[in-house]
C-alpha cells in the first residue's frame, strides 16, 4: 500500500462512451493485448490504494461493473448523465471511506501508468503536506493539452488549456494528465462552488486549481518521468499506439 501509512482513496472516471472510439462499446472496455483497458488502471489504484478504489461508471455501467467484478473488487459509484470531470467526482465522493483524507482521481484511459509514478505521486503529495497536486509530464510537443502555470520550480498558480493560453503560454511543455491529489475535505466544499460556465456546460475538475490558488493553499507538481504513461486513449489510432506501447515496454512501466 507504500511507504506512508495513512490510506488514501483512489477515484477513477470510467463512465465516458467514448464517440471517437467509433463502437457502440464503452471505450474503458476496449481491450489491449486481449484484456479490457480498465483492468489495467483498476491493478494500479489497487496497488496504491489498496481497498479504497472506487469507479464511476455511466455509460454501460452494469457491463463496465460486471467486467471489473470478475476480477477484483472496488466501489462503484454511479454518473446518471456525463457532466464533465467534476461532476463525475461529485459523484465519486459519497463513496469514499470516512477516515480518508486525501483523495487521488486518475482517468479509466491511462493504461500504460505505473503504479510506481502514481505511488511516488501520493508520497509527494503527503510528505509535502499539500492541499493539492497535479501529476505533469514534459512533452516535446504539448499541442492540444492544458499547460501547467508554476510559480517557481513547484507551486502550481494553475491551469491553461490551449484554446485560452496565450502564445507564451503555449510555449510552455509542462503539461496537465489530469491525474490529481486532493485532500478531501477541500475537494468537498471546493466542488460545490465550480461552475458550469463554458461552451460544452459541464463541470471540469481543472477548474479546482484555480480556486485552490485563490484561497493561498499549497498546490504543487510531481513531473513524470515517462511521457508514455500518460497517453490517453480516445480514438482507435491511439489504442494500437499503447498496445505497441504495451507489447514492447510493459515490464518498464509495472
Amino acid at each position: 500500500m507504500g511507504s506512508e501509512s495513512e490510506p488514501v482513496a483512489v477515484v477513477i472516471l470510467a463512465a465516458g462512451l467514448g464517440k471517437r472510439m467509433k463502437s457502440e462499446k464503452a471505450k474503458v472496455l476496449h481491450s489491449i493485448l486481449g484484456r479490457p483497458m480498465i483492468l489495467y488502471v483498476v491493478d494500479t489504484a489497487l496497488a496504491v490504494a489498496g481497498e479504497n478504489v472506487i469507479l464511476v461508471v455511466g455509460h454501460q455501467a452494469d457491463e463496465v461493473q460486471a467486467t471489473v467484478a470478475k476480477q477484483t473488487n472496488v466501489k462503484y459509484a454511479f454518473q446518471p448523465e456525463q457532466l464533465g470531470t467534476g461532476h463525475a467526482v461529485m459523484c465519486a465522493l459519497p463513496a469514499v471511506p470516512e477516515g480518508i483524507r486525501h483523495v487521488v482521481i486518475l482517468c479509466g484511459d491511462v493504461p500504460l501508468l505505473g503504479r510506481h509514478t502514481l505511488q511516488r505521486f501520493v508520497d509527494d503529495h503527503r510528505s509535502n503536506h499539500r492541499t493539492l497536486s497535479v501529476l505533469a509530464v514534459h512533452l516535446a510537443d504539448p499541442t492540444g493539452y492544458g499547460r501547467v502555470i508554476r510559480k517557481g520550480d513547484n507551486h502550481v498558480t494553475g491551469i491553461v488549456e490551449e484554446a485560452d493560453a496565450t502564445q507564451e503560454e503555449k510555449a510552455i511543455q509542462l503539461v496537465n494528465t489530469g491525474i490529481y491529489c486532493i485532500e478531501r475535505e477541500f475537494l468537498e466544499r471546493t466542488l460545490q462552488r465550480i461552475e458550469a460556465d463554458n461552451a460544452q456546460g459541464e463541470y471540469y475538475l481543472t477548474d479546482i486549481v484555480g480556486l485552490a490558488h485563490e484561497a493561498q493553499r499549497e498546490i504543487g507538481v510531481t513531473i513524470g518521468e515517462n511521457p508514455d504513461e500518460f497517453v490517453g486513449i480516445n480514438s482507435r489510432e491511439q489504442l494500437k499506439t499503447v498496445e505497441g506501447v504495451m507489447r514492447h515496454n510493459r515490464h518498464e512501466l509495472a
